[in-house]
């Protein structure tokens, strides 16, 4: 079974791969024994898709891997930062098991930062959560490219 940092190395990996007009965010999610069942980085500029985050490319493919609907009971999901509102709700709403996340993301985290959607005692379904997995590495690979595209 990976552990929480080999996930996260797994979406920096993907995120390296991620069109270099994209800000470099990875994300895996892999099912109750350990297996991978997708993995994809931010494509919002290389598609043109405002809901292209990785998270819910990953999450799109992995429902398409289990064939069983958009539930993904017993599933991690890991992401190289901090969900935002969308993706968060989206992972709730696929009943994600589990979340690891890398670095914080102060200005639209909703995962303890900015809100917490997924701790929402309102809603049927919260995933556990652990963030700051390998965060230094997850925030050095965001700070490389917004010094580059944002000097």
């Amino acid at each position: 079974m990976p552990t929480d940092e080999d996930l996260i190395r797994a979406a920096l990996a993907a995120a390296a791969a991620a069109d270099p007009r994209d800000v470099p965010v990875g994300a895996v999610v892999i099912d109750a024994t350990g297996r991978e069942l997708a993995r994809a980085a931010n494509a919002r500029e290389a598609t043109g898709d405002p809901t292209a985050h990785a998270e819910i490319l990953a999450l799109r493919r992995a429902a398409e891997v289990v064939g069983d609907g958009w539930r993904l009971e017993g599933t991690t999901l890991a992401v190289t930062l901090e969900p935002c509102t969308m993706c968060a709700g989206a992972l709730v709403l696929a009943r994600v098991e589990r979340l690891v996340f890398g670095a914080w993301e102060p200005k639209t985290g909703a995962v303890g930062s900015l809100w917490d959607v997924v701790r929402d005692r309102r809603l049927n379904h919260r995933p556990q959560v652990r963030g700051g997995v390998l965060e230094s590495t997850c925030a050095a690979t965001l700070d490389a490219f917004f010094r580059f595209h944002r000097p």
